[in-house]
């Protein structure tokens, strides 16, 4: 044994990984750090720790409120801050101060948090003691009650800080956030009431129309805009309204609170009533969830019975009828959530699963006719979104040819070339013409490939060029060169950063991968501020099919930083002989040229396997030769292209593709006569853009000039 063995043993020096864990944390939150020190300094040194501090004599000249302020006790405001009402206290406001405030620093940074903080603290408790001023000689009990009650604590300036802090965060859950804030402090006040209620209040409602402006451009996750919702997001925030519901009814039924309406729950609370909507709610819960369009029924109905059943009752307690405050106060609540429900509607079209399962059936026979039909006469480079769901088949009456295609605004929009015998691709133009004006409908093909134009033409039609698919032949494909530059260069980066390429078929893989592929493409949608586009975009729903392949960009930790889709196609006799984009999405914060890396990753694997060619898809109104005055058609798609670009990029994507030196391939749009124009306008913008309202479509227009 050594003979230090038997010196007196030191002090343990702390483990070095401790030490660097709080350098760390001191460096990047030291404001949050600092005040929560002072407030345990000021805890212990006071006693409040322990005792009550409404229990000790000096409780007035500490505590905020309108009494102090009255009094001339100015500096309470602040003294009051640092300081819990009770021992029990301590432990939610240093966690929420905490968390909140630590958050908003480590995301905003040290002097913009400390301004957010303070300032909405003061501004949120000055606020609150202006409001009791204003109801002062109302005979309000509520307000008077109120008038005399004093409140110690930095919550006012926690929840100010992290709803700022929202601003900063990426889609989803920017929305998701803000919407749990506004309802806890909106319950919390409605069914409570307390002083610190009202100034949970005032905070979240100064400091959410103010987030954009206090975190600036520079700490913006994403387009750090204003966002719409996904189908998904709505579904979530209605089932996760009605559960809030239901929650409250049933926390109130045993629990007794004073808001500013009069006393809540307890035997004020109908029992019946209760009972009813918890029942219901949990019915009509998990079909809410999935989109049910039954369950949105139900809870529009249920939501509009509370509501008016609520103004009632408002209206007879004007006479003192018990019971008033908590229907005011749940009808306040269920209005709120008949808001969402209508509002949301769009999100809410998934039929029964009676009606899905003979939807399911029939479009599963048309489906596989598609797929046979595509396995044995083959197709064009977009002819597998012909097997997507949504759309409408027509069948020639030979049953040897397929049209897909849209209805909008009494428009049959075809996509691509018809599916079938070349030999009978003219005969099939003309039968679906016929059955067209047979059922008083527009026809119109569209992105479809030089040789249909010209049928269509020969049957006295017209034709613009509205697209170009992008395709690079992978026969001896080789990235050298000065062109190739930034594709070597993304490769190279890949290698060196761990980041690899993995080709799968996405239903497939693990739930953490595929959850990964959700939330990234819902980032991606969610910064568009538009509603989701369909028609020849696809999403992860689509990526789905075990047809489709799915590149992956992973790093070593098995995060996803990219994602893309391919979908087959087919030359006759099943054979796949290449491979069309659909879906490219990347991380905001993840590997910058990830787009590029999975591109080119994907042509050396498809390669690898014998295909004869990639193609990156048309972006939809972007075409390569725009030259020359162009026609009334082509000045209507440039419009339209013009306006959705800062939203949707597709002229920004074109170029992109640009990179891979591609050669193009014509795409048009094939139309009787120009009388149809404005309506196949109309009917495109819906079928790109179907949950689209007015206000959104105003809202495209505004945006052109931006």
């Amino acid at each position: 044994m050594p003979e230090t063995a038997n010196l007196p043993a030191g002090p343990t020096p702390a483990p070095a990984h401790s030490r660097n864990a709080v350098s760390t944390i001191l460096r990047t939150i030291p404001f949050t750090t600092a005040m929560l020190l002072l407030i345990m300094v000021i805890g212990v040194a006071t006693g409040s720790l322990w005792v009550p501090l409404f229990e000790r004599s000096w409780f007035e000249d500490v505590a905020y409120g309108l009494p102090s302020l009255t009094e001339g006790a100015w500096w309470t405001p602040v003294t009051g801050s640092f300081l819990a009402l009770s021992p029990v206290f301590y432990l939610p406001v240093l966690a929420s101060f905490g968390l909140f405030v630590g958050f908003t620093e480590w995301r905003l940074g040290t002097a913009r948090t400390a301004l957010i903080c303070v300032g909405g603290q003061l501004a949120a408790v000055l606020a609150a003691s202006g409001t009791l001023v204003v109801l002062r000689f109302n005979s309000w009990a509520w307000a008077e009650a109120l008038e005399t009650a004093r409140d110690a604590g930095f919550s006012a300036g926690a929840l100010a800080s992290i709803t700022v802090a929202t601003a900063a965060m990426r889609p989803p859950w920017r929305l998701r956030i803000r919407a749990a804030l506004c309802v806890y402090v909106l319950v919390s006040f409605l069914f409570l009431g307390s002083l610190a209620d009202l100034e949970h209040l005032w905070a979240v409602g100064l400091a959410l129309p103010l987030g954009r402006h206090l975190v600036g451009t520079d700490a913006m996750d994403g387009a750090g805009g204003r966002r719409m919702l996904s189908r998904r997001e709505w579904r979530l925030l209605a089932a996760t309204g009605l559960a809030l519901i239901a929650a409250a009814e049933l926390v109130l039924l045993i629990y007794s609170g004073h808001g500013p309406l009069g006393g809540v729950g307890g035997a004020k609370a109908s029992v019946g009533g209760v009972v009813v909507d918890v029942v219901v709610i949990a019915l009509i819960l998990d079909g809410l969830r999935k989109g049910r369009r039954w369950a949105w029924w139900c809870g529009v109905v249920l939501g509009a019975l509370n509501t008016v059943a609520a103004l009632v009752i408002a209206v007879d307690g004007l006479s003192g009828r018990e019971g008033t405050a908590i229907a005011v106060a749940a009808g306040a609540l269920w209005l709120a959530e008949l808001v969402v429900l209508l509002i949301g509607r769009r999100a809410f079209r998934a039929p029964s699963r009676r009606r899905l399962g003979r939807r399911m059936r029939a479009e599963r026979t048309d489906q596989e006719v598609v797929r046979e039909l595509l396995a044995r006469h083959g197709g064009g480079n977009l002819s597998w979104m012909a097997t997507w769901p949504d759309r409408s088949w027509f069948r020639t009456p030979d049953g040897d040819s397929v049209v897909a295609y849209e209805r909008h605004a009494g428009v049959a929009v075809a996509l691509g070339d018809p599916i079938g015998a070349p030999e009978r691709r003219g005969a099939t133009v003309s039968e679906f013409a016929a059955m067209c004006e047979h059922t008083g409908t527009v026809p119109c093909f569209f992105s479809v490939t030089a040789s249909t134009a010209a049928l269509a033409a020969a049957l006295g039609w017209q034709h613009v060029r509205v697209a170009d698919d992008t395709v690079i032949d992978l026969g001896g494909l080789e990235f050298r060169g000065r062109k190739w530059q930034d594709v070597r260069s993304a490769l190279n980066r890949a290698a060196k950063e761990g980041i690899s390429y993995r080709q799968v078929i996405l239903a497939e893989e693990p739930w953490a991968v595929r959850a990964q592929a959700r939330a990234i493409s819902q980032q991606w949608v969610g910064d568009k501020g538009l509603p989701e586009m369909g028609f020849t975009l696809g999403g992860i729903d689509e990526a789905l099919d075990p047809a489709v392949r799915v590149g992956l960009a992973v790093d070593g930790d098995g995060s996803v930083h990219g994602i893309t889709s391919w979908l087959p196609v087919f030359a006759p006799g099943a054979t796949v002989r290449g491979w069309t984009l659909d879906v490219t999405r990347r991380r905001n914060d993840g590997f910058r040229p990830v787009s590029e890396f999975l591109i080119a990753s994907a042509c050396l694997a498809f390669q690898a396997q014998g295909a004869e060619f990639v193609s990156l898809s048309g972006a939809p109104l972007a075409r390569t030769d725009t030259s020359g005055q162009p026609p009334a058609v082509e000045r209507l798609l440039d419009s339209l292209g013009a306006v959705m670009e800062p939203h949707y990029g597709f002229r920004s994507l074109h170029a992109f593709k640009s990179k891979f030196s591609p050669r193009y391939e014509p795409l048009y749009l094939a139309y009787r006569d120009d009388g149809d124009l404005p309506r196949i306008g109309i009917a495109l913008t819906k079928a790109y853009l179907p949950e689209a309202g007015m206000r959104d479509l105003m809202k495209l227009a505004g945006g052109r000039g931006s």
